[in-house]
């Protein structure tokens, strides 16, 4: 291992591991007495409904604590009016664990628009309404009322991601770490397996919580600097060099002045003596902390907060990282460095864990859409090397890859297999925050330890990652042959940048595990969004694509691209948006549903979205990169629109555009034109244009792409066997950046109900996210209609 920690399989267990296994973790006083218990040691809190599943954070959760021999209560979904249903367990005897369940509350709440969301997938019945908003916040007040002194213990999605002064969308500010407004004791931010063991043995050994201020993966508040650290400034960080070893990545000193004799005296001294030692960093990561700028200059400074969401990001290795600290009012917000990744023994002592696999009986037959979409998938890796600026994936769980091992993938498909009802020996993915990053990473480990590039793979594939796919190439052909599986789906995004580096994995993928759809995410068409947003440019895609049509005709089937954008993007202008819009025609592409760039905290693309300037460089005041945001609702709306150029509903608000934009060449009825003219055919529906008014003057009919119209032959097209299927899968998208992040503790991402990068998500699903489409093929296919495509 690459530091000394303590793996997480490997401490004593607590007493009351003589109590055994939970068949489910208790939810109620009833069940507390039948397993013989007298009180909890932990109860978590969540936001989501009870599922005994790998997917679900309170499960991993309260599992991993299980397993350490502590006795472990759920909370799930409580009614937060009173602080009576927080003491239905009684007072746990070490602390109470507050999560808002796998998606932040407010993205599970909201859609883009800062409109009502009705349904909620992690909730029985797709019920809304059943948290409240900003979840952690008043989960903790309501604990804090039924037993002031018990500890109470952050964690989940939407604490990770406000650990710090973040922007806020909904209330459009920034606002103090959430660690200060829900007055907890510790936050556990990214997979926090690692943190929470440690913390839960500290505390059940006697030690008080307000001395455990080192632990990495956690953020804690202080009065001031602890001893043995030194204080650097986050204005005399320069950016990253190579991804190479070097004592010190960030060395830079501005010559003033007050230090410039100083210098020159110091190189004489240095020039004249023969032998010497070499000084250890000052900017050394066990010694050194840097100082973001206070919440109250983030406040009112949109510029300094761009420079402090840079620095965040390149402090986000977990080896060679510093701790981050930033002031409060008159108090010191302490971060430590991220938590160290799980070995991949670790990572199969999580899944490995006596899940049920179903929700909690109390739920009767109701249904929970989050559980049905990911019940028969299996999540295979953690984290993201991608570093998509729309997604906090890589914020939450890290980027560097957690991998589990074939043994224990293939188990947990027989698990599936027996435990899941009415499993038909369909598998709907083996995958993660992406379908094919598994077991790929750094080349070169000393390099990978002081690497501090936000991606590896943008603008270029990094020289030393490696990205040979056999390791999940051999995971496919291994999972397809365990007895009672019959088919193995794909759903999880890919990233095709990395798999062309691969054409045998392109091959793999393509003959054996794509239903007819296959979604990936270019996300825009033109150069400056697409460097922005850190994806590769329409060369890569293309060259995707030929190697995709090219063995699927090898294979002999019929198989379509579903590729997705994202509309209002910070830094794409109203002409990119529509030369998308034109792409997408010129390509036979209709979206069926479109989502708006949701600004989720954390992320680079947040940064852009409130400082409409590039955090991607170095910020400075003067000679900045300011960037073009569409902020107002009628901006977002023309975006939105133009990813929908054939609605007729659309057609007046782009008409209006490009008169402004002097693209009025575009209007009419010819090939190369986006919309009709005002008043022309085109506008009329079916019934008005054969003198009916049978369905109304405003009715619009659809019509399937695939369809023909039987008006004309008298019999409906026989098309091929998938036609007509919707994309499994492919309906969701969980990435952080448009929706829930997705961590170990939560549903994948591309397994995910609807998230986040990412979710992610669809908006929210999640994570991705960005939201849930339904997509149709991507080329023409002997009927003259058009494809449909996916835009978030």
């Amino acid at each position: 291992m690459r530091t000394e920690v303590t793996p997480i399989n490997s401490y004593p267990k607590y007493w009351a591991e003589c109590y055994g296994t939970a068949p489910f973790l208790p939810t109620s006083r009833e069940e507390m007495d039948a397993l013989g218990w007298d009180s909890c040691d932990i109860i978590i809190v969540t936001g989501d409904a009870y599922v005994d599943h790998p997917s679900f954070g309170m499960a991993v959760i309260g599992r991993v604590l299980e397993a350490q021999g502590f006795r472990v209560g759920i909370l799930a979904q409580p009614d937060w009016n009173s602080k009576e249903p927080f003491m239905a367990l009684g007072k746990p005897n070490l602390f109470f664990g507050i999560t808002a369940g796998n998606m932040d509350s407010m993205i599970n709440r909201y859609t883009a628009d800062r409109k009502l969301r009705h349904d909620d997938a992690y909730t029985p019945n797709n019920e809304g309404g059943k948290r409240p908003d900003r979840a952690v916040l008043v989960y903790s007040q309501r604990c804090r009322e039924a037993y002031k002194d018990t500890p109470i213990v952050l964690g989940g999605i939407e604490a990770s991601l406000r650990r710090l002064a973040h922007y806020d969308y909904w209330s459009d500010k920034v606002r103090r770490s959430v660690l200060f407004d829900a007055k907890g004791d510790i936050l556990l931010f990214g997979n926090a397996e690692r943190a929470l063991i440690e913390v839960a043995h500290r505390l059940a050994d006697g030690e008080d919580i307000t001395t455990m201020t080192n632990i990495a993966g956690t953020a804690v508040i202080l009065k001031e600097l602890p001893a043995g650290y030194k204080e650097i400034d986050s204005s005399r960080i320069e950016k990253p060099g190579k991804a190479m070893p070097m004592p010190n990545p960030y060395a830079t000193e501005e010559t003033c002045a007050t230090n410039k004799d100083a210098k020159a005296e110091e190189k004489a001294a240095v020039a004249e003596a023969k032998p010497f030692t070499i000084q250890p960093s000052r900017h050394d990561s066990k010694t050194t902390a840097v100082r973001l700028p206070s919440y109250e200059k983030l406040r009112n400074d949109r510029i300094l907060y761009a420079h402090a969401s840079r620095i965040m990001h390149l402090e986000a290795n977990p080896y060679s990282s510093r701790a981050l600290i930033q002031r409060h009012g008159d108090r010191e917000l302490w971060v430590n460095k991220p938590p160290v990744p799980l070995t991949t023994e670790e990572m199969d002592f999580v899944f490995g864990l006596p899940y049920a696999r179903v929700p909690h009986p109390m739920y009767g037959k109701a249904k929970i859409p989050a559980y049905d979409m990911i019940k028969t998938s299996v999540n295979i890796m953690r984290g993201c090397f991608g570093g998509c600026s729309f997604c906090s994936i890589t914020e939450h769980e890290g980027r560097i890859i957690q991998n589990r091992s074939h043994e224990s993938i293939l188990n947990e498909l027989e698990e599936i297999r027996d435990k899941v009802p009415g499993f038909t020996g369909t598998i709907s993915d083996l995958g993660g925050p992406t379908a094919n990053m598994y077991r790929l990473g750094c080349s070169d480990p000393k390099a990978e330890i002081n690497c501090r590039r936000p991606s590896c793979i943008f603008p270029d594939i990094c020289k030393k990652l490696d990205t040979d796919h056999k390791h999940t190439i051999d995971l496919y052909r291994k999972a397809r042959q365990v007895k009672g599986i019959k088919k193995i789906m794909i759903a999880s995004g890919v990233r095709y940048d990395l798999a062309i580096e691969s054409p045998e994995y392109i091959r793999e993928l393509v003959t054996h595990h794509v239903g007819g759809y296959l979604k990936i995410a270019p996300e825009h068409t033109e150069k400056g969004t697409l460097d922005l947003m850190m994806k590769p440019g329409m060369g890569t895609y293309d060259r995707f694509k030929e190697l995709f049509d090219k063995y699927s005709k090898e294979a002999g089937k019929k198989q379509y691209l579903i590729p997705y954008f994202i509309s209002a993007h910070p830094g794409s202008t109203d002409e990119d948006m529509l030369n998308l819009a034109l792409w997408l025609k010129q390509n036979d592409f209709q979206c069926d549903q479109v989502q708006n760039f949701y600004p989720s905290p954390m992320c680079n693309a947040t940064a852009m979205y409130h400082s409409e300037t590039n955090p991607l460089k170095r910020v400075k005041y003067k000679q900045r990169e300011d960037l073009f945001v569409a902020k107002g609702d009628r901006q977002r709306r023309l975006h939105k629109a133009l990813l929908r150029y054939h609605d007729p509903a659309n057609w007046p608000l782009i008409r209006e555009a490009l008169l402004n934009m002097g693209k009025k060449h575009l209007i009419g009825s010819r090939p190369e034109c986006l919309v009709p003219e005002e008043g022309s055919d085109a506008e009329l529906t079916p019934a008005q244009r054969r003198g009916s008014s049978r369905h109304g003057a405003k009715r619009f009919a659809t019509k399937h792409p695939n369809q023909p119209d039987i008006r004309k032959d008298g019999q409906r097209g026989q098309g091929s066997s998938h036609q007509g299927q919707s994309a499994r899968g492919g309906d969701s998208q969980a990435r952080s950046g448009n929706g829930p992040a997705r961590g170990g503790n939560g549903p994948k991402a591309g397994n995910k109900p609807g998230a986040s990068k990412g979710q992610a998500q669809g908006n929210g699903q999640k994570p991705k996210s960005k939201g849930s489409f339904s997509g149709k093929p991507s080329s023409r296919n002997g009927n003259g209609k058009p494809a449909r495509a996916k835009a978030r």
